[in-house]
């Protein structure tokens, strides 16, 4: 039983993002609106205000029950009208067909009840405001402010003539216009902000995806600006070269050996430097990795916090633990919605140790992916490990650990830095 309810938990809330986390608590709040404040406003004024007489008695059941239908057809629609103010998807046909017959039958039984004078002036208001409220709530967020503050207005106007001609009295009919403007008020400052709220905020997670992808673009960028430097200027030149050998070689002329001579040359030395950079690109330094991956998840809205120094540690162990940083780095902004993440570099017993733990990575399936299994087989190279799962505690830990070798040995670092954005 507490498996299935972590799971459900898991499912219903972690593997969420932020912003789907903050819609799904939007969502959970207005569902519970309608409800406390319809039947708050609804239920004690007409226990206690109507008159105890039957008709008065079976108006106010009736208008009890018209209330938790508006509620629940109002939680029904909620979804629809969200995704339509979103930009999701379209209102489908009808949507509103319920709330709208639910509001017109409330607003007829309510001028009835007032009409028979079956209950005081304000136990009216409460009830006009408790019918209102729920088909309000949806509405503020289908058409643009302005036609939603002048259609209240007309609303009020309406409502205020025929609730205070029922009575004959001036101030009912303005206690109805100022209950309308309450109630509209109401509505703007719970649903139609909130909604704005959360395009706000899936605004920003969109923008958080792309600066992840720029961040990746760029370094696709610098790798073939380096390729470029490296190659273009060297191909020029063997395509000049060789086109002089070939009209040497048509003359007979002994000028074209030396020519291809100085091709062959250049091709080696384009190998030579392409290898380089190929060489400085696989061969990750641990130190930039760690700053690297710190700038970018900073960047993308994690607190990121490293701590330790690779000062001193082997080359090898330091390719073979930057790329580890560098493909964590990648799987926490591709993979996860983590909000903080801590890499730790450590030496214990003749080994460096490297952990990456985030608060926002999704659990392994079966099947790992090819990154970890990339990573595994690259640390095998110098005899090291690597272990990737959750920890138990709603975090997401990988850790690598790789021997220091014993012909170059290690120096430990004079300072341990640890910086935090």
């Amino acid at each position: 039983m507490i498996g299935r309810l972590r799971s459900w938990q898991r499912r219903t809330w972690h593997d969420r993002s932020k912003a789907a986390r903050v819609e799904l608590q939007s969502v959970i709040v207005t569902h519970c609106t309608f409800w406390v404040f319809s039947l708050s406003w609804l239920m004690l004024p007409l226990l206690s205000g109507l008159r105890p007489e039957p008709v008065p008695r079976l108006l106010g059941g009736l208008l009890l029950l018209l209330g938790a239908l508006q509620c629940v057809v109002a939680n029904r629609c909620v979804r629809p009208v969200l995704d339509h103010y979103l930009g999701r998807a379209e209102l489908p046909p009808g949507a509103l067909r319920a709330p709208v017959g639910l509001l017109v039958l409330g607003l007829a039984l309510l001028v009835l009840l007032d009409l028979l004078d079956a209950a005081p002036s304000i136990t009216v208001r409460l009830v006009l405001g408790a019918t209102l409220m729920p088909f309000g709530m949806l509405y503020s967020l289908l058409v643009p402010l302005r036609v939603f503050l002048r259609q209240t207005a007309v609303l009020a106007a309406v409502l205020a003539l025929v609730l205070g001609l029922t009575r004959l009295d001036a101030a009912a009919a303005l206690g109805s216009a100022v209950m309308v403007g309450f109630v509209s008020l109401f509505c703007l400052l719970t649903s139609r902000c909130g909604a704005w709220t959360l395009s706000v905020l899936w605004e920003a997670e969109r923008a958080r995806e792309v600066e992840a992808q720029l961040a990746v673009a760029e370094e696709r960028l610098r790798f073939g600006r380096d390729l470029h430097d490296v190659l273009g200027r060297n191909l020029a030149v063997i395509a000049l070269k060789s086109e002089l050998a070939v009209q040497l070689a048509r003359r007979g002329r002994p000028e074209a050996v030396e020519q291809m001579i100085e091709v062959q040359r250049l091709a080696q030395e384009s190998q030579r430097e392409v290898r380089e950079v190929v060489r400085g690109y696989r061969e990750a330094d641990l130190g930039k990795e760690l700053a690297g991956a710190q700038g970018v998840l900073t960047a993308a809205g994690i607190e990121c916090t490293v701590s330790g120094s690779a000062v001193g540690l082997p080359p090898l162990v330091q390719s073979a633990l930057g790329w580890v940083v560098r493909e964590a780095a990648t799987n926490v902004l591709r993979h996860g919605d983590a909000r903080h993440c801590a890499v730790t570099l450590e030496i214990k017993e003749g080994r460096a140790v490297l952990s990456v733990e985030n608060d926002g990575a999704p659990r392994p399936g079966p099947n790992p992916g090819a990154g970890l299994t990339g990573l595994r087989e690259r640390l095998s190279k110098v005899d090291g490990t690597l272990r990737a799962g959750p920890d138990g505690r709603g975090s997401f830990r990988l850790t690598a650990e790789v021997p220091l070798s014993p012909t170059e040995p290690f120096v430990p670092p004079r300072t341990v830095s640890e910086v935090t954005p």
